[in-house]
């Protein structure tokens, strides 16, 4: 018998399943305990950076004073919050080029898994010319059917004769004149 067999649960399913509950129960609890921190946390510093107003009292030009220097805090929070996003841009694109050097050191690429897709000549046509594609290509359309009779009509017979006759014929100038003459036959 092999050890794994031998070892058995000591605890039963439906203890374990009861386990489980209380374990997601509590887990529950804390996390609405910890967003209840948090929100105390925002109100705590949003009562801090910006205590209540009461504007009832305020002459014209106060409240002009008092909205010029919530608009000079605003600018200020801006460009800390313009800066702040900078530095996390700067160090997400460090932290990428850091792993590509880890890579690239490992020597180990991650590949992406690839399909077969099977696409149409019609289909590649339209992705890369797009609207101006519009002649269908059927490939096999176009194809000429030939017939057998066809094919052994266009054979031609093999000639049995001596091939040194065709050597000493076609030595010399004349020779060569021939095949010229006969290539420019073709030619025109």
């Amino acid at each position: 018998m092999s050890l794994c067999s031998q070892r058995k649960s000591k605890i039963s399913a439906s203890r374990k399943l009861m386990l489980k509950s209380l374990m997601v129960a509590k887990a529950k609890e804390e996390l609405e305990q910890e967003l209840l921190e948090k929100e105390e946390e925002k109100q705590k510093y949003v009562s801090e950076r910006a205590p209540p107003l009461s504007t009832s009292s305020f002459s014209l030009a106060q409240l002009q004073d008092l909205c010029r220097e919530l608009h000079s805090k605003i600018d200020v929070v801006d460009e800390e919050r313009y800066d702040i996003e900078a530095k996390v841009m700067l160090n997400t694109r460090e932290i990428k080029d850091l792993s590509i050097k880890v890579l690239d050191l490992r020597g180990k690429f991650k590949r992406p898994n690839l399909r077969r897709v099977r696409v149409s000549a019609d289909a590649i046509l339209h992705s890369l010319l797009g609207s101006k594609h519009k002649v269908s290509m059927d490939l096999r359309a176009n194809l000429k059917s030939v017939k057998k009779e066809d094919t052994e009509k266009q054979k031609r017979p093999v000639e049995d004769s001596d091939w040194r006759k065709n050597v000493e014929a076609m030595s010399g100038m004349e020779g060569r004149k021939k095949m010229f003459d006969a290539a420019k036959g073709s030619a025109q």
